[in-house]
């Protein structure tokens, strides 16, 4: 295998824990909609899923299309207003991504989630100017599983495919990575539901925490430089 150049990281559920503010914005959407509120619990897991299944779970499946466009919007206002209140990177991943930028291992986002949301959220963390690629759902015409942004993001970091690692705790995002020829890491951590199986998945490693992304890639560089 080439040597590892380039570590990419979904948002939302692998690089950072947004799912606090997600959750938030829905329950005070529920409150002004006179809505009973769901648990924490019950909201976290579907996070990775996006605006539309978040109104979808609060509200149930039976909306028609305006109401469901007119609550969405909703939504996202409320959670733009609130954007990085309690989300944080995940536990050792600024170790992690410090362990990469020694080593001169790139590193990057490829999320679905929209731009207005993407970039204010990484400026907030302060990860904007160290990520050397952030690739968001508008930022190419096809979105995850497609491959497409995928390659934008190999384009931005001047770095092949085949040399990059895609790490994320959706499906679509282990069929993104192997869809544009990467190593993928399913990130077990993430906000995975209790009836998903996500060895199923397919992916060519699971990490149950950041720092076993530094043990994958030790293996496949055939050296070790990670000193806990």
């Amino acid at each position: 295998m080439p040597p590892v150049t380039t570590v990419l990281f979904d948002l939302d559920g692998t690089l950072v824990d947004t799912a606090p503010d997600m959750a938030a914005a829905l329950i005070q959407l529920c409150k002004e909609e006179n809505q009973p509120a769901l648990d924490y619990t019950a909201i976290r897991p579907q996070v990775s899923n996006g605006s539309i299944a978040l109104v979808k779970l609060a509200f149930g499946h039976q909306l028609d299309d305006n109401r469901l466009e007119q609550l969405k919007t909703r939504y996202l206002k409320i959670y733009q207003n609130n954007l990085s209140v309690q989300s944080k990177l995940f536990a050792q991943m600024d170790k992690l991504l410090t362990d990469l930028e020694t080593q001169q291992i790139k590193w990057g986002v490829v999320t679905n989630k929209p731009g207005w949301l993407t970039l204010p959220l990484m400026q907030s963390l302060q990860l904007d100017t160290r990520a050397a690629c952030i690739v968001s759902a508008d930022s190419t015409e096809k979105r995850k599983p497609h491959p497409q942004p995928m390659y934008y993001a190999c384009e931005l970091c001047h770095s092949r495919p085949d040399e990059c690692i895609y790490i994320g705790d959706a499906q679509r995002d282990i069929e993104a990575g192997h869809n544009a020829g990467m190593t993928t890491m399913v990130a077990l951590y993430g906000y995975i539901a209790a009836n998903e199986n996500p060895l199923a998945w397919n992916a060519n490693f699971s990490i149950r925490q950041p720092a076993d992304i530094l043990t994958h890639i030790n293996n496949i560089r055939g050296k070790s430089f990670y000193s806990p």
